[in-house]
């Protein structure tokens, strides 16, 4: 099956998912090519972890999820992404509401 961004983002979300936990969600986040330091920061912007993942609401940390799913497409990475995001056990993943 061909992986498009909007049915990963459905898969993504589907069981009140919100993002992987910091230690994979990381994994993923160095995964995507093309990444660029930009003084400090990083054109593509980091997980919301560590020290931001207790402050930071659900909603937040699923959008800066879709923006990882995004830049993947757009940078050729879509299928290995998806492959990781699929094969995250359910318990490794931060849900609403935790």
């Amino acid at each position: 099956m061909s992986e498009t961004v909007d049915s990963l983002i459905a898969y993504c979300r589907a069981n009140e998912r919100a993002c992987p936990k910091p230690t994979l969600w990381n994994q993923l986040w160095e995964s995507l090519p093309d990444r660029k330091r930009i003084g400090l920061g990083w054109e593509l912007p980091a997980p919301l972890i560590p020290a931001a993942w207790y402050e930071t609401p659900a909603m937040l940390k699923m959008g800066r999820l879709e923006e990882h799913i995004k830049w993947a497409d757009q940078h050729g990475a879509i299928r290995e992404i998806a492959a990781f995001l699929r094969g995250v056990k359910e318990e490794d993943w931060h849900h609403v509401g935790e």
